[in-house]
Protein backbone atom coordinates (compact mmCIF):
# COMPACT_ATOMS: atom_id res chain seq x y z
CA UNK A 1 0.00 0.00 0.00
CA UNK A 2 1.04 3.60 -0.63
CA UNK A 3 -1.31 6.06 1.03
CA UNK A 4 -1.69 9.73 0.13
CA UNK A 5 -3.53 11.86 2.67
CA UNK A 6 -5.26 15.23 2.57
CA UNK A 7 -6.44 17.10 5.70
CA UNK A 8 -9.68 18.84 4.75
CA UNK A 9 -9.45 22.57 5.36
CA UNK A 10 -11.89 25.35 4.70
CA UNK A 11 -10.92 25.47 1.04
CA UNK A 12 -11.64 21.77 0.48
CA UNK A 13 -14.75 21.43 2.66
CA UNK A 14 -18.00 20.81 0.83
CA UNK A 15 -16.33 19.34 -2.25
CA UNK A 16 -16.89 15.76 -3.41
CA UNK A 17 -14.13 13.24 -2.89
CA UNK A 18 -13.75 12.76 -6.67
CA UNK A 19 -12.84 16.44 -7.07
CA UNK A 20 -10.37 16.35 -4.18
CA UNK A 21 -8.66 13.25 -5.53
CA UNK A 22 -8.18 14.86 -8.93
CA UNK A 23 -7.43 18.48 -8.06
CA UNK A 24 -5.75 18.26 -4.66
CA UNK A 25 -3.98 14.88 -4.75
CA UNK A 26 -3.28 14.84 -8.48
CA UNK A 27 -4.82 11.50 -9.39
CA UNK A 28 -5.70 10.86 -13.01
CA UNK A 29 -9.10 9.49 -14.00
CA UNK A 30 -7.43 6.08 -14.31
CA UNK A 31 -5.89 6.53 -10.85
CA UNK A 32 -9.29 7.22 -9.32
CA UNK A 33 -10.68 4.10 -10.98
CA UNK A 34 -7.80 2.02 -9.61
CA UNK A 35 -8.40 3.31 -6.09
CA UNK A 36 -12.16 2.64 -6.35
CA UNK A 37 -11.41 -0.96 -7.33
CA UNK A 38 -9.39 -1.56 -4.16
CA UNK A 39 -11.34 -2.65 -1.04
CA UNK A 40 -11.00 0.32 1.29
CA UNK A 41 -8.95 2.18 -1.28
CA UNK A 42 -10.56 5.56 -0.50
CA UNK A 43 -11.13 6.56 3.13
CA UNK A 44 -12.57 9.56 4.98
CA UNK A 45 -11.50 9.55 8.62
CA UNK A 46 -10.62 5.88 8.19
CA UNK A 47 -14.00 4.81 6.80
CA UNK A 48 -14.46 3.65 3.16
CA UNK A 49 -16.44 6.13 1.03
CA UNK A 50 -17.69 6.49 -2.52
CA UNK A 51 -16.24 9.24 -4.65
CA UNK A 52 -19.49 11.23 -4.54
CA UNK A 53 -19.16 11.64 -0.76
CA UNK A 54 -18.73 15.25 0.38
CA UNK A 55 -15.82 16.03 2.68
CA UNK A 56 -16.21 18.14 5.81
CA UNK A 57 -13.64 20.46 7.35
CA UNK A 58 -11.43 18.66 9.85
CA UNK A 59 -11.73 15.25 8.15
CA UNK A 60 -8.78 13.46 6.55
CA UNK A 61 -9.07 11.97 3.06
CA UNK A 62 -6.78 9.04 2.30
CA UNK A 63 -6.29 7.13 -0.96
CA UNK A 64 -4.23 4.03 -1.69
CA UNK A 65 -2.22 4.54 -4.90
CA UNK A 66 -0.10 1.40 -4.53
CA UNK A 67 -0.20 -1.47 -6.99
CA UNK A 68 -2.74 -4.17 -6.21
CA UNK A 69 -0.52 -6.85 -7.77
CA UNK A 70 2.92 -7.39 -9.21
CA UNK A 71 3.84 -8.08 -12.83
CA UNK A 72 2.38 -11.57 -13.29
CA UNK A 73 4.36 -12.26 -16.47
CA UNK A 74 7.72 -11.44 -14.85
CA UNK A 75 9.23 -13.82 -12.29
CA UNK A 76 11.19 -12.33 -9.37
CA UNK A 77 14.75 -13.64 -9.73
CA UNK A 78 17.60 -12.47 -7.46
CA UNK A 79 20.38 -10.79 -9.39
CA UNK A 80 22.83 -7.88 -9.31
CA UNK A 81 21.30 -4.42 -8.86
CA UNK A 82 23.01 -1.08 -8.37
CA UNK A 83 20.49 1.23 -6.71
CA UNK A 84 21.54 4.89 -6.52
CA UNK A 85 18.24 6.26 -5.18
CA UNK A 86 15.13 4.73 -3.64
CA UNK A 87 12.03 5.96 -1.82
CA UNK A 88 8.38 4.89 -1.52
CA UNK A 89 7.56 5.92 -5.06
CA UNK A 90 10.54 5.29 -7.32
CA UNK A 91 13.95 3.75 -7.67
CA UNK A 92 16.87 4.90 -9.83
CA UNK A 93 19.14 2.11 -11.04
CA UNK A 94 22.59 2.16 -12.59
CA UNK A 95 22.24 -0.57 -15.21
CA UNK A 96 25.19 -2.57 -16.45
CA UNK A 97 25.75 -2.74 -20.19
CA UNK A 98 24.58 -5.99 -21.75
CA UNK A 99 21.77 -6.54 -19.23
CA UNK A 100 18.31 -6.61 -20.85
CA UNK A 101 15.59 -4.52 -19.20
CA UNK A 102 12.58 -6.70 -20.10
CA UNK A 103 12.20 -10.47 -20.43
CA UNK A 104 12.20 -11.65 -24.04
CA UNK A 105 13.02 -14.76 -26.01
CA UNK A 106 16.16 -16.24 -24.47
CA UNK A 107 16.01 -13.84 -21.50
CA UNK A 108 13.34 -14.88 -19.02
CA UNK A 109 15.22 -14.68 -15.73
CA UNK A 110 18.31 -12.51 -16.26
CA UNK A 111 16.76 -9.09 -16.80
CA UNK A 112 16.61 -5.90 -14.78
CA UNK A 113 12.87 -6.47 -14.34
CA UNK A 114 13.46 -9.90 -12.78
CA UNK A 115 16.12 -8.54 -10.41
CA UNK A 116 14.06 -5.51 -9.33
CA UNK A 117 10.91 -7.55 -8.64
CA UNK A 118 13.02 -9.85 -6.45
CA UNK A 119 14.24 -6.75 -4.58
CA UNK A 120 10.61 -5.65 -4.08
CA UNK A 121 9.69 -9.14 -2.84
CA UNK A 122 12.52 -9.05 -0.32
CA UNK A 123 11.16 -5.72 0.96
CA UNK A 124 7.66 -7.15 1.28
CA UNK A 125 6.47 -4.73 -1.40
CA UNK A 126 3.79 -5.56 -3.94
CA UNK A 127 4.58 -3.62 -7.10
CA UNK A 128 4.60 -4.15 -10.84
CA UNK A 129 7.51 -3.15 -13.10
CA UNK A 130 7.04 0.47 -14.25
CA UNK A 131 10.14 1.65 -16.20
CA UNK A 132 10.14 5.37 -16.99
CA UNK A 133 13.13 5.93 -19.28
CA UNK A 134 14.00 2.73 -21.12
CA UNK A 135 17.53 1.69 -22.01
CA UNK A 136 18.59 -0.72 -24.74
CA UNK A 137 20.29 -3.91 -23.61
CA UNK A 138 23.64 -2.59 -24.83
CA UNK A 139 23.34 0.72 -22.98
CA UNK A 140 24.57 1.21 -19.41
CA UNK A 141 23.72 3.84 -16.84
CA UNK A 142 20.87 5.53 -15.04
CA UNK A 143 17.27 4.44 -15.40
CA UNK A 144 14.22 5.49 -13.35
CA UNK A 145 11.54 2.97 -12.39
CA UNK A 146 8.28 3.89 -10.64
CA UNK A 147 6.96 1.71 -7.82
CA UNK A 148 3.29 2.20 -8.65
CA UNK A 149 1.13 3.38 -11.51
CA UNK A 150 0.40 6.82 -9.99
CA UNK A 151 4.11 7.64 -9.74
CA UNK A 152 4.64 6.24 -13.23
CA UNK A 153 2.00 8.59 -14.66
CA UNK A 154 3.65 11.57 -13.00
CA UNK A 155 7.14 10.68 -14.19
CA UNK A 156 5.92 9.94 -17.70
CA UNK A 157 4.32 13.40 -17.75
CA UNK A 158 7.67 14.92 -16.74
CA UNK A 159 9.34 12.97 -19.54
CA UNK A 160 6.80 14.24 -22.07
CA UNK A 161 7.02 17.86 -20.97
CA UNK A 162 10.82 17.78 -20.82
CA UNK A 163 11.29 18.33 -17.08
CA UNK A 164 12.68 14.83 -16.64
CA UNK A 165 16.01 15.29 -18.37
CA UNK A 166 18.74 12.82 -19.29
CA UNK A 167 22.33 13.25 -20.42
CA UNK A 168 24.39 10.57 -22.13
CA UNK A 169 28.03 9.87 -22.86
CA UNK A 170 28.97 7.90 -25.96
CA UNK A 171 32.08 6.80 -27.80
CA UNK A 172 31.61 6.92 -31.55
CA UNK A 173 33.74 6.10 -34.56
CA UNK A 174 35.36 9.15 -36.12
CA UNK A 175 34.80 12.77 -35.16
CA UNK A 176 31.41 14.43 -35.78
CA UNK A 177 31.44 17.57 -37.93
CA UNK A 178 30.90 20.11 -36.53
CA UNK A 179 32.25 19.05 -33.14
CA UNK A 180 29.26 20.63 -31.41
CA UNK A 181 25.75 20.87 -32.77
CA UNK A 182 22.21 19.60 -32.91
CA UNK A 183 20.86 16.80 -35.06
CA UNK A 184 17.25 17.49 -35.92
CA UNK A 185 16.20 14.57 -38.10
CA UNK A 186 12.91 12.62 -37.95
CA UNK A 187 13.07 8.92 -37.16
CA UNK A 188 10.90 6.09 -38.47
CA UNK A 189 10.97 2.31 -38.47
CA UNK A 190 13.18 0.98 -41.28
CA UNK A 191 11.18 -0.88 -43.94
CA UNK A 192 11.21 -4.64 -43.47
CA UNK A 193 12.60 -4.53 -39.92
CA UNK A 194 10.86 -4.73 -36.56
CA UNK A 195 13.95 -3.43 -34.77
CA UNK A 196 15.94 -1.03 -36.92
CA UNK A 197 15.12 2.68 -37.27
CA UNK A 198 16.26 5.24 -39.82
CA UNK A 199 16.18 8.95 -40.55
CA UNK A 200 13.08 9.47 -42.64
CA UNK A 201 11.21 12.69 -43.54
CA UNK A 202 7.96 10.87 -42.74
CA UNK A 203 9.15 9.87 -39.26
CA UNK A 204 8.52 11.34 -35.83
CA UNK A 205 10.40 14.55 -34.94
CA UNK A 206 13.68 13.89 -33.10
CA UNK A 207 16.30 16.31 -31.77
CA UNK A 208 19.69 15.43 -30.25
CA UNK A 209 22.26 17.95 -28.97
CA UNK A 210 25.86 16.76 -28.95
CA UNK A 211 29.37 17.97 -28.13
CA UNK A 212 32.73 16.25 -28.64
CA UNK A 213 34.59 16.13 -25.32
CA UNK A 214 37.74 14.20 -26.30
CA UNK A 215 39.23 12.17 -29.13
CA UNK A 216 41.63 9.26 -29.38
CA UNK A 217 42.34 6.21 -31.57
CA UNK A 218 40.17 7.69 -34.32
CA UNK A 219 37.18 7.88 -32.00
CA UNK A 220 35.30 10.56 -30.06
CA UNK A 221 33.84 10.84 -26.59
CA UNK A 222 30.59 12.71 -27.08
CA UNK A 223 28.17 14.26 -24.58
CA UNK A 224 24.55 14.09 -25.71
CA UNK A 225 21.27 15.56 -24.53
CA UNK A 226 17.86 14.59 -25.87
CA UNK A 227 14.91 16.88 -26.50
CA UNK A 228 12.84 13.88 -27.64
CA UNK A 229 12.90 10.21 -26.78
CA UNK A 230 12.56 8.18 -29.97
CA UNK A 231 13.58 4.54 -30.11
CA UNK A 232 17.33 4.24 -30.84
CA UNK A 233 17.49 8.05 -31.21
CA UNK A 234 21.16 8.53 -30.26
CA UNK A 235 22.24 5.47 -32.23
CA UNK A 236 20.39 6.61 -35.36
CA UNK A 237 21.49 10.24 -35.14
CA UNK A 238 25.18 9.44 -34.62
CA UNK A 239 25.08 7.00 -37.54
CA UNK A 240 23.38 9.76 -39.56
CA UNK A 241 26.44 11.95 -38.83
CA UNK A 242 28.66 9.16 -40.15
CA UNK A 243 29.93 8.37 -36.64
CA UNK A 244 28.11 5.28 -35.32
CA UNK A 245 28.55 4.11 -31.75
CA UNK A 246 31.52 1.83 -31.19
CA UNK A 247 30.21 -1.72 -31.02
CA UNK A 248 26.74 -0.95 -32.38
CA UNK A 249 25.78 -4.14 -34.23
CA UNK A 250 22.73 -2.52 -35.82
CA UNK A 251 24.03 0.84 -37.06
CA UNK A 252 27.78 0.26 -37.11
CA UNK A 253 29.99 -2.74 -36.42
CA UNK A 254 30.45 -5.04 -33.43
CA UNK A 255 33.84 -5.12 -31.72
CA UNK A 256 35.55 -7.63 -29.45
CA UNK A 257 36.48 -4.69 -27.23
CA UNK A 258 32.85 -4.48 -26.08
CA UNK A 259 31.29 -7.94 -25.84
CA UNK A 260 27.51 -7.87 -25.35
CA UNK A 261 27.17 -4.08 -25.44
CA UNK A 262 27.94 -0.86 -27.30
CA UNK A 263 29.46 2.44 -26.22
CA UNK A 264 26.48 4.36 -24.85
CA UNK A 265 26.05 5.36 -21.20
CA UNK A 266 23.17 7.15 -19.44
CA UNK A 267 25.32 9.48 -17.35
CA UNK A 268 22.88 11.82 -15.59
CA UNK A 269 19.20 12.14 -14.80
CA UNK A 270 17.20 15.06 -13.40
CA UNK A 271 13.61 14.63 -12.22
CA UNK A 272 11.07 15.75 -9.61
CA UNK A 273 9.88 13.32 -6.97
CA UNK A 274 6.39 12.51 -8.32
CA UNK A 275 4.57 13.04 -5.00
CA UNK A 276 6.54 15.75 -3.18
CA UNK A 277 7.95 17.62 -6.19
CA UNK A 278 11.46 17.58 -4.68
CA UNK A 279 14.26 17.77 -7.24
CA UNK A 280 16.41 14.65 -7.62
CA UNK A 281 19.70 14.51 -9.53
CA UNK A 282 21.90 11.47 -9.96
CA UNK A 283 25.08 10.99 -12.02
CA UNK A 284 27.04 7.94 -13.14
CA UNK A 285 30.67 8.07 -14.33
CA UNK A 286 31.75 6.72 -17.69
CA UNK A 287 32.58 3.00 -17.34
CA UNK A 288 36.25 2.13 -17.67
CA UNK A 289 35.50 -0.15 -20.60
CA UNK A 290 34.24 2.85 -22.59
CA UNK A 291 37.06 5.19 -21.54
CA UNK A 292 39.51 2.53 -22.73
CA UNK A 293 38.15 2.79 -26.26
CA UNK A 294 39.92 6.14 -26.57
CA UNK A 295 43.15 4.81 -25.08
CA UNK A 296 42.53 6.75 -21.85
CA UNK A 297 41.84 3.88 -19.47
Amino acid sequence: MRWLTLPIGAGQAGKPVSTLLRRELGLSAAGVRRAKALPGGILLDGAPVFTNAVARQGQVLAVDVGDAAGSEQIAPVPGPLTIVYEDQDLVILDKAGGVPVHPSQGHHGDTLANFLLAHYRDQGLTAAFHPVNRLDRGTSGLMAVAKHAHAHEGLQHQLQEGTLRRAYLAVCEGVPVPRRGCVEAPIARAPGSVLKREVNPQGAPARTHYEVLATGRGRSLVALRLDTGRTHQIRVHLAHLGCPLVGDFLYGEETEELPDRFALHSAAIWLRQPITGEGIVRRSPLPEALAGLLGTR
